[in-house]
């Protein structure tokens, strides 16, 4: 039993934590699993005489969605100085090793990692983001208890490597546990005001990426040799460098109204995330403070899989603008990509433009120099805010300086602005008329294809036949106006669903979200990996990549009527796009089909189930 009266902070702690008090977002299991583990994490700590440690529950780690079941906070018996521990815990009665690093629990439905595997990176995560942990020899250790399993019921478990940090115990193994956290915590009771002291320094504690990892990512970047900035890329990193010099000058006297905020806008192709990825790595080679975030998850995931090439510690170079938070300037630079993805309030709902703006004052308010990464054209949800005048409203009522810097390069289509022109013309987003493709290039030596076919097999059959002759990637994506279903199960196999059904022709939308289907990649890599050809992409998992050979499918929420685009907003299928104005979601869909028509490196073929609207594309198509 808990000793109340000795640990009524602790209990009050754990109330507050099960009993609702703080919204913390979780769901019914998650209460229910704090009401099964942490009591008896609690008991441990009161029967191990360390009743006055600090317990920081479900504490957050930097500049991530994850949380720690618990941290504990004292004084280091040896050393003096202070010490934390975090604390995995696990419900799991059973479980067995199945290859590939991952195990099965009993009662679990999905595979998960091994629990010493699951808290070593939270630990390493703490002193990656934490540089005065950093700096230390052995703040941190950790520790994973199986508090319902006997060791012999778990014993494949033991057999992966914790690298010092991390030691894993199950239910039998309670007085070896207690031992180890006497060793690492002061039980001495003269030692509460210094476990407080540990708690606050923690909670206080500067954020940001500390030396060791920028220095990590800087020499993976380095070996990159595809990142060669030209013309107005260059000046958009000058003019970040500069900034990061003039606070770097100003040091601790720095004045925040001296924050400048840079845009960077330019079409798609244009060669943002080549600078993107050149700032990381030459801000990280001289130790500043840099992180780079991104409103998508299947953008984000490629940038783990292709540039940090599955280096655990690099990935966490890459984050979501919803989890840069925290004390204002920690930052010497955060770069937004894709910036048109920064969420605010919903078009069609009075607000008041502080609730709009939102998540960009809070990645203005995260660094020195925040730098924004955009095309607001690509623009297609109706919570996006990312415009070039939202940011720049929300940086000028502060006071602070903004520049703004247009790339007028193309380095996707094959280089062909021409293309870029041909599709804002062709879908009424500029002031000039379409315009046939080969009328536009008619005078110029501009290779990009241009196709429009009769039907979707015959679409299909282009990109196969581009793809065998010229090499390189294909993908078909399609507007969102056919249901997406779960995957089902034929022959006893899980497959995805046919989705789509165009005269005969049948194929599956990518794997949905959260779902692992065998011989298909994860909706985050459908561009990525070659397995994504016979899938159909919508724009959440086309936005963002390219791949050489790109058909494109027009649903029939956008159509040709009269020779002037139609706008349909019934036909579609996307839930996001449903409660939106009509004149909002004609703006929208336009600026999807923009986005699918520009992933292309070498070309495009286009088809639209309507007949009239096929029969417009192909007559501008030629």
């Amino acid at each position: 039993m808990l000793k109340q009266a000795e640990e009524g902070r602790l209990l009050k702690k754990l109330a507050a934590a099960v009993g609702g008090k703080y919204d913390l977002g979780a769901n019914h299991g998650e209460v229910g699993a704090w009401r099964n583990s942490l009591p008896v994490l609690l008991d441990l700590l009161c029967v191990a005489g360390l009743g006055h440690v600090e317990v920081l529950l479900e504490h957050r780690l930097p500049y991530s969605p994850k949380r720690v079941d618990a941290l504990l906070c004292g004084r280091h018996p040896d050393s003096g100085e202070a010490s934390y521990v975090l604390v995995e815990l696990k419900q799991w009665s059973s479980a067995e090793a199945v290859g590939n690093g991952l195990v099965k629990a009993a009662g679990v439905r999905n595979l998960q990692l091994p629990p010493v595997a699951q808290v070593r990176r939270y630990c390493q995560h703490l002193l990656d983001f934490t540089p005065s942990l950093a700096r230390r020899t052995e703040p941190v250790r950790a520790i994973a208890y199986l508090h319902n399993a006997l060791r012999r019921d778990v014993n494949d478990l033991y057999n992966y490597e914790s690298h010092g940090l991390v030691q894993l115990y199950a239910a039998d193994e309670r007085e070896d546990l207690i031992a180890a956290l006497r060793s690492l915590l002061d039980p001495g009771q003269d030692s509460r005001a210094d476990a407080q002291q540990a708690a606050d320094d923690l909670l206080a504690a500067e954020r940001a990426p500390a030396r060791t990892l920028l220095k990590t990512a800087a020499d993976s970047f380095e070996q990159r040799d595809d990142f060669v900035l030209l013309d107005e890329q260059q000046v958009a990193f000058n003019l970040v460098m500069d900034a990061v010099l003039q606070a770097e000058r100003a040091g601790d006297h720095w004045p925040p109204e001296d924050k400048t905020v840079i845009i960077v806008r330019g079409g798609p192709g244009s060669g943002k995330s080549a600078l993107a990825m050149t700032l990381l790595t030459k801000l990280g080679r001289h130790g500043k403070r840099v992180l780079h975030a991104t409103g998508s998850k299947a953008f984000t995931e490629t940038l783990w899989e292709r540039v940090a090439r599955g280096d655990q510690r690099i990935n966490k170079m890459f984050g979501y603008f919803n989890t840069v938070s925290g004390r204002k300037n920690e930052l010497d630079v955060l770069v937004c990509d894709e910036a048109h993805r920064i969420r605010g309030g919903h078009p069609d709902r009075r607000a008041l433009p502080e609730y709009e703006r939102r998540q960009i004052n809070s990645l203005i308010d995260a660094a020195k120099v925040p730098v924004f990464l955009l095309d607001e054209h690509q623009v297609v949800r109706p919570d996006e805010r990312g415009t070039p005048s939202n940011i720049k409203a929300a940086a000028e009522e502060r006071g602070y300086e903004v520049q703004l810097v247009d790339l007028e390069g193309q380095f996707r289509c094959g280089g062909s602005k021409l293309f870029d022109e041909w599709v804002v013309r062709l879908l009424g987003l500029s002031d000039e008329s379409p315009i046939g493709w080969s009328d536009l290039v008619a005078s110029t030596r501009d290779e990009y294809v241009v196709h429009a076919a009769p039907d979707a097999n015959s679409l299909e059959q282009w990109l196969l036949q581009r793809s065998s002759m010229f090499g390189g990637s294909a993908r078909i994506s399609a507007g969102y106006c056919w249901d997406w279903n779960p995957p089902e199960r034929l022959e006893g196999k899980l497959v995805l669903a046919a989705d789509i059904d165009i005269n005969g022709w049948h194929r599956p939308w990518n794997t949905p979200p959260g779902e692992s289907v065998p011989d298909a990649p994860p909706a985050s890599l459908w561009a990525s990996d070659p397995r994504g050809f016979g899938q159909v992409g919508c724009v959440y998992t086309a936005q963002g990549f390219e791949y050489d050979w790109s058909g494109v499918i027009f649903g029939e929420d956008l159509v040709i009527r009269d020779d002037a685009w139609r706008a349909q907003q019934d036909k579609t299928k996307d839930p996001k796009l449903k409660p939106t104005s009509t004149r909002f979601f004609d703006r929208l869909v336009r600026n999807i089909y923009k986005v699918l028509l520009t992933r292309g490196m070498q070309g495009v073929c286009l088809h639209s189930r309507d007949p009239e609207t096929n029969e417009f594309l192909q007559h501008f198509a030629r």
